[in-house]
């Protein structure tokens, strides 16, 4: 308990209290409370001190956390650690606590690149979760590790198959089809021209690869004509 103490005390050293108000704003569903207004990246330094000094284990072992900021340096730690099965069980620990798409998007380990075979199987239970960043983190994954030299079309597949009146759900497959287009075109346009998908997120996945630059004009033209 000291030892998160001293965390949290470390964390209101570094609040900016114009950053939090600003912050706070782009996460809407959580109570501005909640927020200390710390930049991300004194959290990934903090992260790292926290690894370096051994406590790490120790303040990840304490859920649920209660301010933004502190789930924001549980995933900045997770994401720094080496080993495979270690970072698994403490994923799926803390999956069902994240509240918000900036945890839940910048909860990522490095330890997954070399581990893709493993980690799809854990992809494919996490998609088919109820719980809205369990979802939108298990599509990041595929956007993440499965769009180049590993990708499938049943990937996209399983994308297009989910359902969800959830915002944050359903804005993550958007952008998992607009990355997709930048690097597997010719594969997913057929997605955005069949109405395999349902249209609100068609049309965001359209606009993000117009205002993307890894989509050529002449793409982008027919794009535009998709709308």
């Amino acid at each position: 308990m000291i030892k998160n103490q001293d965390i949290l005390k470390n964390l209101y050293a570094n609040a900016d209290t114009v950053y939090r108000d600003f912050n706070s704003k782009l996460i809407p569903n959580i109570s501005s409370d909640l927020f200390i207004g710390v930049r991300t990246p004194q959290l990934r330094n903090i992260a790292k001190d926290l690894i370096k000094s051994g406590i790490s284990n120790d303040f990840i072992a304490c859920l649920p956390h209660h301010f933004f900021e502190e789930n924001q340096l549980h995933a900045f730690v997770l994401s720094e650690m080496a080993d495979f099965d270690t970072v698994i069980r403490e994923i799926e620990r803390f999956l069902p606590y994240i509240d918000n798409w900036a945890t839940c998007d910048q909860l990522s380990p490095k330890v997954f690149k070399k581990n893709k075979n493993m980690l799809l199987k854990y992809v494919y239970k996490w998609i088919k979760s109820k719980h809205v960043y369990t979802a939108r983190f298990g599509i990041k994954m595929l956007m993440q590790y499965f769009l180049d030299e590993d990708f499938d079309i049943r990937y996209a597949d399983m994308v297009a198959d989910i359902k969800s009146d959830e915002y944050y759900v359903n804005m993550m497959r958007a952008w998992y089809f607009a990355t997709a287009l930048a690097k597997q075109y010719n594969s997913i346009l057929p997605y955005l021209k069949s109405g395999r998908i349902d249209n609100w997120t068609r049309l965001h996945a359209i606009q993000k690869s117009i205002e993307s630059y890894r989509i050529s004009e002449k793409h982008k033209q027919e794009l535009r004509l998709l709308k």
